[in-house]
């Protein structure tokens, strides 16, 4: 995996989060009766515009690629919320009851395996790796990873910045 290939899915999911929560302030989605079914307890007008807005915060907050792992996470927690219409409303998700046989409106929650794929996806993606490693790009967005790679001043004239490291334990031999 790339960082090329990180960016375009954190774009792209962004997008959708983005998009699908946008329509749901604007009270103009396709699936508002959908999701007022699934949860009936809660009033329609408040339940999109509160679901639209995290959307938004949630898709927003991919696109600026900050705490990754945290924003992954909470966009799986949400997109696992859609697989209630499975269990609140299965004659709408179901044809005659069976489970292999989905609907538009299954099809639509099922889909989203893909988008939580993705998620887990990224999720991994912003695990700290050691420099060396095959994911790593070089290029250092998290700074107390950074710290923690370049723990010297990495000047000319600093000792351990250009030493060797032992591939096991990461640490510079003692030489005297």
């Amino acid at each position: 995996m790339t960082a090329r290939a990180v960016t375009l899915l954190r774009g792209a999911l962004g997008l959708v989060f983005v998009w699908f929560g946008a329509l749901k302030v604007a009270d103009v989605t396709p699936v508002a009766d959908l999701v007022a079914r699934t949860v009936p307890w809660m009033e329609r007008g408040p339940l999109l515009v509160s679901l639209g807005a995290a959307e938004i915060a949630l898709g927003a907050a991919l696109w600026l690629g900050r705490r990754l792992r945290w924003v992954a996470a909470a966009a799986l927690a949400h997109l696992l919320g859609t697989f209630l219409v499975l269990v609140v409303q299965p004659q709408v998700a179901f044809q005659a009851g069976n489970p292999l046989l989905l609907t538009t409106e299954g099809e639509f929650v099922v889909k989203n395996l893909v988008l939580i794929t993705a998620c887990l996806v990224l999720m991994s993606a912003d695990q700290p790796r050691q420099a060396g490693h095959p994911l790593d790009t070089g290029n250092d967005h998290n700074e107390v990873e950074h710290a923690i790679r370049e723990p010297h001043g990495g000047g000319a004239n600093d000792r351990g910045a250009f030493e060797p490291k032992s591939a096991v334990t990461g640490i510079a031999p003692v030489v005297d």
